[in-house]
């Protein structure tokens, strides 16, 4: 690239939104209370809607003059449609905010018994969650230890997402960091086409789905 070229895009604003890594943010578990196979294995394929459910945990932050603040999302993402099933905003990266998520999901979807997929994350390793999971009727899978590539899709939402709405951006307050997530999440949901879904929208492709 040459320095003229560079020159106009910090005239014009533009920057670049392809280096950032985009790690999920769940702390792995000092002393876990339950740890499950990777029975996903990386086989991010799904024939029908809640056979596969991935999660984590992402952080984000907004300035208030020289202070920072913290705000953490939490999803569940479907392998079939690449829907988000639900999600929740909080200031604490705790058990609360992971188990909300799921009631949440279990609560718009009572017949779903899919494969739930995380990584070893504190929230994810507690006997609670586990137990959770059981009277869901719900089976667990957990990434290996280092291989956030063993939850690949979720990974990747968390990575569009920033780089699409929150990379290159000053958050001045919660308001507007929580608007901005909450839009896009709605946006993802039913406006996005991916070409991996035969150009639908995650929520057309779960519509479609349920029909077939």
């Amino acid at each position: 690239m040459t320095r003229g070229y560079w020159r106009i895009c910090r005239a014009r604003g533009i920057h670049s939104t392809i280096k950032y890594n985009n790690h999920g943010c769940t702390r792995r578990a000092k002393n876990p209370q339950y740890i499950a196979e990777n029975l996903l294995d990386r086989r991010f394929h799904a024939t029908k809607p809640n056979e596969k459910w991935l999660t984590d945990v992402t952080e984000f932050k907004w300035f208030e003059r020289i202070e920072v603040h913290k705000l953490y999302l939490s999803a569940i993402l479907d392998l079939c449609d690449r829907r988000i099933v639900s999600y929740v905003l909080s200031e604490r990266n705790d058990n609360s905010l992971v188990y909300k998520t799921f009631d949440k999901a279990v609560k718009a979807n009572p017949n779903a018994h899919p494969l739930f997929h995380s990584d070893r994350g504190f929230q994810y390793t507690s006997r609670v969650f586990h137990h959770k999971l059981v009277q869901a009727g719900m089976t667990q899978s957990m990434s290996r230890v280092a291989h956030c590539t063993d939850n690949d899709p979720m990974e990747g939402f968390w990575g569009i997402l920033k780089r699409e709405r929150y990379y290159g951006k000053r958050f001045t307050s919660k308001q507007e960091l929580v608007q901005m997530i909450e839009h896009y999440v709605r946006y993802y949901n039913t406006r996005q086409v991916q070409r991996n879904l035969g150009v639908l929208t995650p929520m057309e492709k779960h519509l479609l789905s349920l029909a077939a």
